[in-house]
């Protein structure tokens, strides 16, 4: 759909985008709670692999690892990984809690670990969710769920295989299902370093290009798959002169099960240690763990976000590591919600709605960005067409909503 003026839409290459000049160069059954209302019960496609899955392929009906030696450098010295994200299941009723049975072939030094997500309207997840000996439970009620299934290996050669994921959606008062979410979305500084990294493969199979814009953070919770924006920061500097808005498309730095930015209810590991403080912090400052990481690696450094390229020298203009603030997009509740979507390149981030206002940062393509209420300002021809309508998605931050999906030719927020 593009975005109109008047009754004139445009569309254009993508070729042409620049020319706009606003983008920049073995299973156990879980069973349900008693009491429960069931939400349905299904079993994930393990047969269909597209492009947003990593290392895996479909025999026959069952899944296994494509390479059984390919693995993230950064974390393992040998063995294999991969995952499935399978398509969204939608439900017959809203549930808050899911369970799975796994039927697998688990060789000796192989794994297999389910998690879930859900979705409360059109691309609004909740984080990835464990559902193996404890049931995964969502804060609200979902009426979509996607799976991920994980296999690993830590011996070359070896490959586990999945036969059958079944998955139960059911309804309890269970508090952890029930607790309420944040309407703001949550900001820390935090200590960041520059992934670098050209040509190697990210968490979820994206092959890294030079300055290219993307995040890194220490858990799969936050993980975005392929080509998508699901999971997205907002990241600046520590005086807020320059922002990025960027997708969350590897895990690291260290740790790769440690989301720092959730309270010790929620937290997957380490809650002791306090709400929005990294246990690569901890570790390097206080000798907290032995001052090692959840893979016994010694931690060289309190990082606790890794910035692409692209977000590094480009998006914020950073001279070296160091502390930056970094605001977790998906925890807030309380914006209208757009897509960036530039063919490519990132998108100028601008302190008004006019071509000639001064360059605030960047917004990279696939970022999902909380537009809080929008301005007319200068036309713009981007990838929906031409539009006056400029997208305010932070604190004096404006983006053309001529390059933004937003599913609406009109306004999706107040006027500002």
């Amino acid at each position: 759909m593009g975005k109109t003026v008047g009754k004139t839409t445009v569309r254009r290459a993508a070729a042409a985008l620049l020319a706009a000049g606003e983008v920049t160069t073995s299973g156990v059954a879980l069973a349900a709670p008693a009491g429960a209302a069931t939400g349905g019960t299904w079993r994930a496609d393990l047969a269909h692999v597209d492009g947003d899955d990593v290392n895996v392929e479909a025999v026959g009906s069952a899944l296994t690892l494509t390479d059984s030696a390919w693995h993230r450098t950064d974390l393992l010295t040998a063995g294999s990984q991969g995952y499935l994200v399978s398509a969204a299941q939608q439900l017959a009723s809203p549930v808050n809690r899911v369970t799975a049975n796994v039927v697998a072939d688990l060789p000796k030094a192989t794994d297999v670990q389910i998690e879930v997500r859900g979705r409360t309207g059109t691309d609004d997840w909740t984080e990835w969710t464990p559902a193996g000996a404890q049931a995964a439970a969502f804060a609200r009620p979902v009426g979509v769920v996607q799976t991920r299934i994980w296999l690993s290996s830590t011996t070359d050669g070896v490959r586990p295989t999945v036969r059958e994921v079944d998955l139960t959606g059911s309804t309890t008062a269970d508090a952890r299902a029930t607790a309420a979410g944040v309407t703001t979305p949550l900001t820390y500084t935090i200590y960041a370093t520059r992934e670098g990294l050209t040509g190697h493969t990210t968490a979820n199979g994206h092959v890294i290009a030079s300055n290219d814009h993307f995040v890194a953070l220490p858990s799969g919770k936050a993980l975005s798959p392929k080509g998508t924006g699901n999971y997205t920061v907002r990241v600046c500097k520590t005086d807020g002169s320059r922002c990025e808005y960027a997708p969350v498309w590897d895990v690291g730095p260290w740790n790769t099960k440690d989301d720092y930015w959730n309270p010790a209810s929620i937290r997957a590991e380490y809650k002791d240690l306090p709400q929005g403080q990294p246990e690569a912090y901890a570790a390097y400052h206080n000798d907290y763990n032995g001052g090692k990481d959840d893979l016994g690696y010694a931690v060289g450094n309190p990082a606790g976000i890794d910035l692409a390229d692209g977000v590094f020298n480009s998006g914020l203009v950073l001279a070296d590591n160091g502390n930056v603030k970094v605001t977790y997009l998906w925890t807030g509740s309380a914006a209208a919600t757009g897509i960036v979507t530039t063919a490519g390149d990132p998108m100028n981030v601008r302190e008004s709605g006019s071509t000639s206002a001064a360059v605030k940062g960047l917004a990279a393509n696939y970022a999902k960005v909380n537009i809080e209420c929008y301005v007319n300002g200068d036309p713009v021809t981007g990838t929906f067409g031409t539009s006056t309508i400029w997208d305010r998605i932070g604190p004096g931050d404006f983006i053309s909503d001529a390059y933004v999906k937003t599913g609406s030719d009109d306004p999706v927020a107040p006027l500002c």
